[in-house]
């Protein structure tokens, strides 16, 4: 009978997964939604720049520290939360929920970038890298959203689970690049709630516009790569204005957001997951804070670390060498414990409280 019922479970959890992971691994879109773009060409979404060159092996050598070596890349202690806020309707507030995940609350209006709840990020609930923390806040608990931002459709940006949520609990419609909406029809969201933008496309939302921008990266949730686009985002309202990197490498074209879009109240700034191996797709500290100078931003908030580890460096490497690179530049920074709001026109204080974890 263990037997027989060893061999059930067994069954029950294939079952499971065959159906669990092609479900979230979602659609490959097709058709004018991606070919229309000039961005795609040859079968597949290009950046603007060409590839960095890479020290042979080194990849491989990338792959290895990260599966062999651990230290350093989980905190030792709790890393601190701040609970849920009631909504603000006025000025310029950034609530950093974790990783990318962040709510600007600008003039009234309320935009949630990348929303990832999961406790892991993978197309399977049962392996792929963990939270180091909890969310902030349920999902559940968000204010009334007006829009809902995605940048790219990687696990640790497009969130299967978040978005079934936030399709039931909202009437927000997704904001996403081109391509996307294929991933979104297929967990059901309506085809009226989803708007997908090329680079230099724009969709209002009352007194917000939200501008679709270059980045330099690559899409995937299978193993066909770059059949959806990536964006930075520029998120404008009547008088104040946010620039979100996505995720990205350091790219000329951060100079050209700046001149033609810029300058920023704040910047929203992908620092961790860097590692030799793909200088292309992520950037070093350094480089997030050239990003900031060079799309002229003001206030600088740090995003995309201490909620997964992604790459071979020590959880904090990020924020710490960020605030060398700050200092010398002479930026202002705001380092936000998870689920606290950040007043723009009022940063609070840095309090170095990832030196407490």
């Amino acid at each position: 009978m263990k037997r027989v019922l060893t061999a059930l479970a067994v069954a029950a959890a294939a079952a499971w997964v065959a159906w669990d992971v092609p479900f979230a691994i979602g659609r490959r879109p097709r058709g004018e939604r991606v070919t229309r773009s000039p961005q795609y060409r040859d079968g597949a979404f290009r950046n603007q720049a060409e590839p960095t060159p890479v020290e042979p092996g080194a990849m491989r050598n990338t792959l290895r520290t990260l599966i062999r070596e651990n230290a350093g890349r989980k905190p030792a202690g709790p890393i601190p939360l701040v609970g849920p806020l009631a909504p603000i309707d006025t000025g310029l507030h950034i609530t950093w929920h974790g990783h990318a995940t962040s709510l600007i609350e600008l003039d009234g209006s309320r935009v949630l970038l990348d929303p990832v709840w999961s406790d892991r990020v993978s197309p399977s609930r049962l392996v792929g890298p963990r939270r180091l923390h909890q969310p902030p806040q349920p999902i559940e608990s968000l204010p009334r959203l007006d829009a809902i931002v995605i940048s790219h459709d990687h696990y640790d940006h497009l969130d299967l689970g978040a978005i079934r949520t936030l399709t039931r609990t909202q009437e927000a419609p997704f904001v996403v690049p081109l391509g996307i909406g294929a991933h979104l029809e297929r967990w059901r969201v309506p085809a009226n709630r989803i708007i997908e933008l090329d680079w230099h496309e724009s969709y209002e939302i009352g007194a917000v516009t939200l501008t679709a921008t270059p980045a330099q990266h690559f899409s995937g949730r299978g193993f066909k790569r770059d059949g959806t686009l990536w964006a930075s985002w520029v998120i404008d309202g009547s008088e104040k204005k946010v620039f979100y990197t996505g995720d990205s490498g350091y790219f000329a074209g951060y100079r050209e957001i700046g001149a033609q879009y810029g300058p920023f109240d704040a910047t929203l700034v992908q620092i961790g997951a860097y590692a030799p191996g793909w200088p292309d797709i992520h950037m070093t500290p350094e480089e997030g804070v050239a990003s900031h100078v060079d799309v002229r931003g003001g206030l600088l908030i740090p995003v995309h670390w201490a909620t997964f580890s992604l790459a071979p460096h020590p959880w904090t490497d990020p924020v710490d060498r960020l605030l060398v690179e700050a200092d010398k530049q002479g930026v202002a920074v705001a380092i936000p414990k998870p689920g606290e709001r950040v007043d723009v026109s009022a940063p609070p204080k840095l309090d170095y409280w990832w030196n407490d974890c």
